[in-house]
C-alpha cells in the first residue's frame, strides 16, 4: 500500500494531467504536420550572446560559435512561432553572421566574410579543395545551469534566469538586492539588517554578508557559484556564499535553480543553485556611474565602474572594476527603529532595566529573577546621596536603540578579468580572476551589567542599610555603543580548458580557488575585569598600571559626567580583534557528448569527477575579562573531498518520431557520490521526465535527494557561553546560553519532488505561462534552534530539551554555572546566583522542516502601436512550512509567522518603450500574516518605477543612456510588527530603507 505522502504526491501528479492534459493537448491533435516543427520562442531583447542561450535552452538545439564573434553584439530578441531555423536567422539579422546547419539539431555559426553575399538559408559549408574538411568545433557550445550536458535545452527543473538589462531596469545597485526580491527568496537571515537587529538566529554574520535564502531553508541550502564555481564560505562559520562581494558591472546574468541539484553539484545544493554568471565576451568600453538616496536620510550610495573588453580572432579580454559605497543608516532615521518603546506605534514597551541612571535590583527567590526597586535619582553627581534620595517603586529605562544602526556602512572595490584563446581548432584556454575588498562599519547598543557594589567603593549608598547592591547598569552614555569596523576580502580565480574530442564529445577541465577573509575590529569596550577593580571589588592588580585609589573609582551612582575620562578609559580599554579564513580548491575534470542516436534524437552523457580541499581557520585577539590579551587560535580545519557524478538525457520522442499528443517525451537521470573525510560516504541520484503533448505545452517532473555536508566550524568550533536576558512570563531572566561546535554532527539529507507546466502559446504570441509545485524534506537539518527563536524558548514546552533551569539555593546548580563562567571571556558581568537558567545554543542535527508550495510565473510581450508592452508576474505560494525541533517532537507549522516565511509573496511589472524612451513600473506583494500570539501583520505592498532613456543615433551621445529609479514610490513603512528586540518591523519579511531614489549613466564607447 502507498504511503499517504507519496499517495498524495501520486495524486497531484495525476490531477494537473487530467485536468490540464485534455484542454492543451487538444489542438495539438488537430494541427498539421509541419506545425509541430515549429517552436513558440520568448527571448528578450539583450546582448546577441545572451539571446543565443535563450534559443538554444528553448530549442533544445546545439549552437557552436567563437565568443569573439558575438562580442559587444545586440538582439533585437525574438517572440512568436517559428522553426529553429527561422528564429535563429531573426536573432543574427545584420550580424554579418552566417549560420550553417550541423547535424539534425545542431548550428555552426561563422563570421561572414566581406563581399559576401548572405546565404539565402542554412547550408553546410562546402569542402575546400585540398584540405580535409574539419568538424565543426564544440567548444563554445552552451551548458545551462542546471545540467551538465550541452545544448541539452530546457530541463526538468525551473531556472530562474536575471539578464543584464533586468538588473538595470531594478534600479538596483547590487546583484544580491535583486535575488533578495525574489518570491522563492526568504530574508530571515544572512544580511545585514537581521545582523544589526539581532534577529539572524544564526548570530554568525560578523561580516555584514548578504546571502541567498531559498524557500526559508537557509542561506547554507542554497549553492552560489560565480561562473559556474564555488564561492568561499562568509562569515562566523563560513556556511554561506556572499552574493554582495559581486560587483554588479560585471554580471552578464544570472540564472536560478529552484530545485534540489546535489546529484549535479554536490553538498548545499538542498533548496537550489544561484550562479552569477559574469561577462566574457564584450567588446569596447562601458563607463557608469550612480547615485542614490533614501527619503528618509541615511543609506546615501554611490557606485562608479568601468569596463574594458577586446575581441580577436580566436580570443577575448575583458577587465571590469567597480567601486560602490553605502553610508549607515541609523535607528534614529526611521520612527520604527529608533526607540525600544513602541508603546507610541501600537506595541509595548521593550527598553531595559539596565540603565543610565542604574537601578538597584533585589533577587526575587520565587521567580530567580532580579526585580527593580529603587531608582538611582537622575541628574545628579553620585556624590552625597543618602538613603531617601532613592526613589522606590521607580524604574528607570534605558533606550538601548540610541546610536545604533540598522543598515551598517559599505565600501566595496572591486575588480574582475577574464580571458579564454583558442590555441588551436580543437582546444581553448580561459581563465578569471574576481577580487573585492568590502569594508563596512556600524554601531550596536553598548554594553550593560549588573554590577555588584559593596561598601569598598566609596560612592556606596544603600537605601535599606545592606552591605551590598546589585545595580542595572548600561555604559552607552559613558563608553558609547559597541562599534565594529570590518573588512570582508574575497577572491575567486580559476583556469579551464575545453578539448574537442571529435564525434560530439569534449573534455572539460578546470582548477579553481576561492578564498574569504573577513576582519573584526572592536575597541573600546567594557572589560569587566577592570571594572571589578575600579569599582573596588578586587584588590588593585600589579599587572595594570592602574589604582582605584590614585586614579579613582568608578561611581555607579551618578549621572551625567559622575566619572572622570581616567576611569573610563581604564574599564573601557578592552578590545575584540577577530580574523575568519575559508578557502576552496577544486579540480574538476568532465565528458560529454552523444552516446548513441534514438529515432527520438541522441542520448547525451556528461560524466566526470572532481577534488575539492576546504578550509577554515580563526583567530581571536581579546581583552575583555582580563588583565592580559587572551588569544584564541581556533583550527586550521581542513577536509577533502572526492566525487564521482553523470548525467544522461534519453529523448524517447522528438522532433522525427512525434506523435499526436506526444511532441516530446523525454528522461533524465543524475547522480553523484561523495566522499568526506571528516563525515562519510554521500550518494544523491535525481530521475525527471518531460513530456509536451503539443508544441506550446511540457509537462515536467523530477524526484531528487539532496545533502548538505556540516561545515568546518560547526564541527570543529570551540565551545563558549555568555549571559542573555530572555522573557518568560513578562519578565526577562538572566540565562546563560552556549554555543559552539559539535564533532558528532552528520550531513543533512533531504528529499525534494517537484511538478510542473509551461505553456508557451501559439495563438497569442510572446505569452508564456508556468506553474511548478515543489516539495522538500529535509532530515537532520543543522542548526541551533534556540537561536532561530530566541525570545521563545523560555517556558516553551517545546524547547524543554535545550534549557536547564537553575536555582540559586541548590548548590550543585551554582557549582556547574560557576564551572561554565570560569571556561567563558563573560565570567565577571553578572555573579552566578543571578543566572536563571542554562539555554544550550550549540549545533546539532534537528529533526526536520518541511516546505511545500507553488511557484507561477507569466511573461508577455507584443509591439502595440508606435511601442512595446512587456509584462511579467511571478508568485510564490506556500502550503507547508513546519519544522520537527529533534525527531521525537511533533511538527510545529511556522508558516505565516512573524519571522518566518509568509506564505504568498508576489511581484509584477510592466514596461513600455517607444523610440529611445521607457517606463517601468513594478509591483511587490506581501502577504499578511500573525505574530506568534495571533496578533495580525498587514500585508505589505510596494510600487517601484523607472524611466530610462537611451540616446539614438550616432556622434558623442551613441550608446549614452540614463535611468532614474524609485523604489517604494509611495514611501510605504513596512507593516508594524511589535519584535522582542524593540524593532518595530519584521527584518525578516520587510526593509527599512524607505523610498529610495537612484540615477545612473551608461556610456559605452
Amino acid at each position: 500500500m502507498l504511503q499517504p505522502s507519496l499517495r498524495r504526491r501520486l495524486l497531484v501528479g495525476l490531477a494537473t494531467t487530467v485536468f490540464l492534459g485534455p484542454a492543451l493537448i487538444a489542438p495539438a491533435t488537430a494541427a498539421p504536420r509541419e506545425a509541430a516543427q515549429t517552436i513558440a520562442f520568448d527571448i528578450q531583447a539583450g546582448t546577441l550572446d545572451a539571446a543565443l542561450i535563450a534559443f538554444a535552452t528553448q530549442s533544445g538545439r546545439t549552437v557552436a560559435y567563437a565568443p569573439s564573434l558575438v562580442a559587444g553584439r545586440r538582439s533585437d530578441g525574438l517572440r512568436g512561432r517559428f522553426t529553429p531555423e527561422a528564429a535563429l536567422d531573426r536573432l543574427v539579422a545584420g550580424a554579418a553572421i552566417d549560420v550553417h546547419r550541423r547535424g539534425g539539431k545542431g548550428f555552426v555559426l561563422k563570421a561572414r566574410r566581406a563581399g559576401v553575399t548572405p546565404t539565402a538559408g542554412l547550408e553546410t559549408p562546402a569542402p575546400i579543395d585540398g584540405v580535409t574538411a574539419e568538424q565543426p568545433s564544440q567548444l563554445s557550445e552552451i551548458v545551462v545551469t542546471g545540467s551538465l550536458i550541452r545544448g541539452a535545452g530546457n530541463g526538468v527543473s525551473p531556472v530562474v534566469t536575471v539578464t543584464r538589462d533586468e538588473l538595470d531596469r531594478s534600479g538596483r545597485a547590487n546583484i544580491s538586492d535583486l535575488l533578495a526580491d525574489l518570491p522563492q527568496a526568504f530574508g530571515g537571515s544572512a544580511s545585514p539588517d537581521t545582523a544589526l537587529a539581532a534577529t539572524d538566529g544564526t548570530g554568525s554574520n560578523l561580516a555584514m554578508s548578504t546571502g541567498v535564502n531559498l524557500r526559508g531553508l537557509g542561506p547554507s541550502a542554497t549553492l552560489v557559484m560565480v561562473n559556474g564555481r564555488r564561492m568561499a564560505g562568509s562569515g562566523l562559520t563560513g556556511a554561506f556564499a556572499d552574493a554582495s562581494a559581486i560587483p554588479a558591472a560585471a554580471v552578464d546574468r544570472v540564472e536560478v535553480l529552484l530545485d534540489g541539484a546535489s546529484a549535479l553539484y554536490g553538498s548545499d545544493a538542498v533548496g537550489g543553485v544561484v550562479n552569477i554568471i559574469l561577462r566574457k565576451d564584450f567588446s569596447g568600453a562601458e563607463t557608469r556611474a550612480r547615485v542614490g538616496a533614501a527619503q528618509g536620510g541615511g543609506a546615501f550610495e554611490r557606485s562608479i565602474a568601468q569596463t574594458l573588453g577586446t575581441a580577436w580572432d580566436g580570443g577575448h579580454a575583458l577587465i571590469s572594476y567597480e567601486h560602490y559605497q553605502r553610508d549607515r543608516l541609523a535607528s534614529a532615521d526611521r520612527a520604527f527603529t529608533a526607540n525600544a518603546d513602541l508603546r507610541a506605534l501600537g506595541g509595548t514597551d521593550h527598553r531595559q532595566v539596565a540603565s543610565h541612571p542604574g537601578n538597584i535590583l533585589v533577587l526575587d527567590a520565587a521567580s530567580g529573577t532580579y526585580v527593580p526597586t529603587w531608582a538611582i535619582p537622575a541628574g545628579q553627581s553620585g556624590v552625597g546621596l543618602t538613603p531617601a534620595s532613592f526613589q522606590a517603586g521607580t524604574v528607570n529605562l534605558e533606550n538601548q536603540r540610541l546610536a545604533t544602526d540598522i543598515l551598517p556602512e559599505q565600501n566595496r572595490d572591486a575588480v574582475y578579468l577574464a580571458f579564454g584563446q583558442r590555441l588551436a581548432s580543437r582546444l581553448e584556454v580561459s581563465g578569471d580572476l574576481r577580487a573585492s575588498k568590502r569594508r563596512n562599519a556600524f554601531a550596536m547598543p553598548g554594553s550593560i551589567s549588573n554590577l555588584t557594589v559593596t561598601r569598598a567603593n566609596p560612592y556606596f549608598v544603600s537605601p535599606n542599610g545592606s552591605a551590598s547592591h546589585v545595580i542595572g547598569y548600561s555604559f552607552t552614555d559613558e563608553l558609547g555603543p559597541l562599534r565594529s569596523r570590518g573588512r570582508a576580502d574575497s577572491l575567486g580565480a580559476s583556469l579551464a580548458a575545453a578539448i574537442d574530442i571529435g564525434r560530439t564529445w569534449r573534455a572539460d577541465l578546470y582548477g579553481a580557488y576561492a578564498e574569504e577573509v573577513t576582519r573584526r575590529t572592536s575597541d573600546h569596550r567594557l572589560n569587566t575585569r577592570f571594572l571589578s577593580e575600579a569599582l573596588g571589588a578586587i584588590a588593585d592588580d600589579p599587572a595594570t598600571a592602574y589604582s582605584a585609589a590614585r586614579d579613582g573609582y568608578f561611581n555607579p551612582f551618578g549621572d551625567g559626567a559622575a566619572n572622570s575620562r581616567a576611569v573610563l578609559d581604564f574599564i573601557g580599554s578592552g578590545y575584540i580583534h577577530t580574523r575568519y579564513v575559508s578557502t576552496v580548491t577544486t579540480l574538476n575534470g568532465q565528458l560529454d557528448g552523444t552516446l548513441l542516436e534514438l529515432p527520438g534524437g541522441p542520448v547525451k552523457l556528461a560524466v566526470g569527477g572532481q577534488f575539492r580541499q576546504e578550509h577554515f581557520d580563526t583567530r581571536t585577539l581579546a581583552k575583555t575579562s582580563r588583565a592580559t590579551e587572551t588569544r584564541t587560535v581556533t583550527g586550521p580545519f581542513e577536509r577533502k573531498i572526492s566525487a564521482g557524478f553523470l548525467e544522461l538525457r534519453i529523448p524517447l520522442v522528438g522532433a522525427a518520431n512525434a506523435l499526436p499528443g506526444v511532441q516530446r517525451l523525454e528522461l533524465s537521470v543524475a547522480g553523484r557520490i561523495e566522499h568526506y573525510d571528516d563525515v562519510g560516504d554521500t550518494k544523491n541520484p535525481k530521475f525527471g521526465v518531460l513530456w509536451a503533448p503539443s508544441g506550446s505545452t511540457t509537462f515536467r517532473a523530477s524526484y531528487g535527494t539532496s545533502f548538505r555536508a556540516p561545515s568546518l566550524p560547526e564541527v570543529f568550533e570551540p565551545q563558549d557561553a555568555g549571559p542573555v536576558f530572555l522573557p518568560n512570563a513578562g519578565v526577562n531572566r538572566l540565562v546563560l546560553l552556549r554555543a559552539g561546535g559539535n564533532p558528532t554532527l552528520q550531513p543533512e539529507k533531504a528529499k525534494s519532488w517537484t511538478a510542473g507546466v509551461d505553456y508557451v502559446s501559439g495563438r497569442w504570441p510572446g505569452l508564456k505561462l508556468s506553474a511548478t509545485w515543489f516539495d522538500t524534506r529535509f532530515a537532520g537539518q543543522i542548526g541551533t534552534p534556540v537561536y532561530e527563536n530566541i525570545y521563545n524558548v523560555l517556558g516553551n514546552p517545546v524547547y524543554a530539551p535545550f534549557v536547564q533551569a537553575l536555582s540559586a539555593s541548590n548548590p550543585a546548580d551554582q557549582a556547574k554555572i560557576a564551572a561554565l563562567l570560569a571556561t567563558t571571556t563573560s565570567g565577571g558581568l553578572y555573579p552566578a546566583s543571578a543566572y536563571t537558567a542554562i539555554v544550550d545554543g550549540r549545533y546539532v542535527n534537528t529533526g526536520g522542516l518541511h516546505v511545500q508550495g507553488l511557484d507561477v510565473s507569466a511573461r508577455f510581450g507584443r509591439a502595440i502601436g508606435p511601442g512595446r508592452l512587456d509584462l511579467t508576474a511571478a508568485a510564490t505560494y506556500l502550503i507547508d512550512y513546519k519544522r520537527k525541533l529533534t525527531p521525537a517532537s511533533a511538527w510545529l507549522s511556522l508558516v505565516d509567522t512573524a519571522g518566518q516565511p509568509v506564505d504568498l509573496r508576489a511581484k509584477a511589472s510592466a514596461t513600455w518603450t517607444q523610440g529611445a524612451w521607457s517606463a517601468t513600473g513594478g509591483l511587490n506583494h506581501v502577504d499578511d500574516y500573525a505574530t506568534a500570539a495571533g496578533v495580525r501583520i498587514d500585508r505589505w505592498t510596494t510600487i517601484d518605477a523607472q524611466l530610462a532613456w537611451r540616446a539614438p543615433g550616432e556622434g558623442l551621445a551613441k550608446g549614452l543612456s540614463l535611468a532614474l529609479s524609485v523604489q517604494n514610490l509611495l514611501a510605504s513603512d513596512p507593516p508594524f510588527y511589535d519584535t522582542p528586540q524593540g524593532i518595530g518591523y519584521d527584518t525578516a519579511n520587510a526593509d527599512p530603507l524607505g523610498r529610495f531614489v537612484s540615477l545612473q549613466l551608461t556610456k559605452r564607447w
